[in-house]
């Protein structure tokens, strides 16, 4: 028998309790961010009563902006930037930020907060089907099929469960069609991020990325709206946005990125799927949206759509 030295089995217990209390933690930090992210599009829902998209998406990310460096700075990851990570970031920072909440605010105008999740919940399939294209991933028959499910799901939610040719020509709103590419410009946005991730911290990349878009919405903001607007905003107008502001572009973003550190892409994975439930639960509750077949059964298979497509093929 080897030698037994007491101290090891404290020693592996306080390592193992560590790592489960970093797990613990990044669970709950996982699913505040999508709690948030999913009471997002209600509260963009809420201050567009109010005010034009231009004005939701300045004050949204300027105070992003403010909480995102308070947190990198925080955690002192500040580094010095090439010329051409800063050429990518404002790139990035247009598309991902600028281009992208536009398309957004402006779809959410016309489209239903709930319908507006299940699309964007898609995100992940054209990410896929961009890896494929560009990439040369190899996709079997369960990521195909995964695709059609995904979306005959946004079918079933933007038609109401009504599928008849003559509706199908008609799909939705001009809003729905607008978040749907949203969703599209997310999955390139994050398809031309992976480099940048493997350069930066995330958190400090987030920044970056939302301080160029934030500068570019400005002067969208500046020249079209003008801050006049803003004075149309009231009480319930000022709590749409600061839940949209400080919660959904600040500390979610924080909470998110630290559960990456202990979660495996498919077990984040699991989390995001609960955005739009909490979507429709909220728009149901804040906005009287109502919950319904279509929307419940639409929105079950763009899940097992989204699923089937991020699937791992077995190891054989």
């Amino acid at each position: 028998m080897g030698c037994y030295h007491p101290s090891f089995i404290p020693s592996k217990e306080r390592r193992f309790n560590l790592l489960m209390s970093n797990r613990a933690r990044s669970i709950i930090e996982a699913i505040f961010a999508v709690i948030v992210w999913g009471g997002t599009f209600v509260a963009t829902k809420v201050a567009l009563q109010q005010v034009q998209p231009d004005t939701v998406v300045f004050l949204r990310f300027g105070m992003g902006v403010i909480i995102l460096a308070a947190g990198v700075q925080l955690r002192r990851q500040w580094i010095p930037l090439t010329r051409r990570d800063i050429l990518s970031l404002i790139g990035l920072g247009f598309l991902g930020i600028s281009f992208h909440q536009w398309l957004q605010s402006t779809g959410m105008v016309t489209s239903a907060a709930s319908t507006t999740a299940w699309i964007v919940a898609t995100s992940p399939v054209f990410i896929a089907i961009l890896g494929w294209i560009l990439l040369k991933e190899k996709a079997g028959w369960l990521q195909i099929a995964g695709t059609v499910l995904a979306f005959f799901g946004v079918l079933l939610v933007v038609t109401r469960g009504d599928l008849q040719l003559s509706t199908i020509g008609h799909i939705g709103t001009i809003g729905d069609a607008l978040i749907l590419i949203s969703a599209i410009n997310w999955a390139v946005f994050s398809v031309l991020s992976r480099g940048m991730l493997k350069r930066l911290p995330s958190a400090l990349m987030m920044f970056y990325v939302m301080l160029f878009g934030f500068i570019f919405s400005s002067l969208f903001f500046f020249i079209k709206t003008g801050p006049a607007d803003i004075l149309r905003l009231n009480m319930s107008g000022w709590a749409a946005v600061l839940v949209l502001g400080i919660f959904g572009s600040g500390l979610a973003y924080i909470a998110w990125y630290d559960a990456l550190q202990n979660l495996s892409a498919n077990q984040s994975g699991v989390f995001l799927n609960i955005e739009p439930l909490v979507t429709m639960l909220v728009a149901y509750v804040v906005l009287g949206e109502p919950i319904t077949w279509a929307s419940i059964l639409g929105g079950a298979v763009i899940i097992l759509g989204v699923w089937l497509v991020n699937r791992k093929p077995a190891v054989s």
